[in-house]
């Protein structure tokens, strides 16, 4: 519904914080469409996705989730449709700010996404995984940390620079 403008100016107008995937779309549209929640003040989420289903690895695009927070200053997040978890885990060391991803009970079920959907085991797992990623991404400075500064005398010499 990217290219619906109806819909999304009544969205917009709602002013509720919406999360607007980018999938099968251009640049130009994504503009647009940030040009209307900006319009009605309205806060929103890029999700960058490619719907193609399932999504192979490399055309996924992961890269992209930087290009899209810095053209338009917001937040994006990560649509996924590959099979495993492995692309999403990597999009939120990208930093993806928030995670979608189709749920299944049985991938056997009938459905066009079952068997690119996650069931609940790998669902906690990806979860927990996440977690995890977050806390390791750190501060971004450059400093002894932790466990670091107790090996350091025994591992550096000090008469070095």
């Amino acid at each position: 519904m990217l290219t619906h403008k109806k819909l999304l100016e009544t969205v917009a107008e709602e002013g509720k914080y919406t999360f607007i995937s980018t999938g099968m779309s251009t640049m130009e549209q994504v503009e647009k469409v940030v040009k209307i929640f900006e319009g009605f003040e309205c806060p929103f989420e890029l999700m960058h996705c490619n719907s193609s289903y399932p999504t192979e690895d490399f055309d996924s695009n992961l890269d992209c989730i930087k290009t899209l927070r810095e053209r338009f200053n917001c937040n994006v997040g990560y649509s996924g449709h590959e099979k495993g978890i492995q692309i999403t885990l990597a999009a939120v060391s990208l930093g993806a700010t928030s995670i979608e991803r189709h749920i299944t009970l049985d991938k056997y079920m009938y459905g066009s996404d079952q068997f690119i959907s996650v069931n609940p085991m790998d669902l906690i797992k990806m979860c927990k995984i996440i977690r995890i990623i977050e806390k390791s991404m750190g501060d971004g400075k450059k400093t002894l940390r932790g466990e670091e500064k107790k090996v350091l005398s025994s591992l550096r010499r000090v008469d070095t620079l």
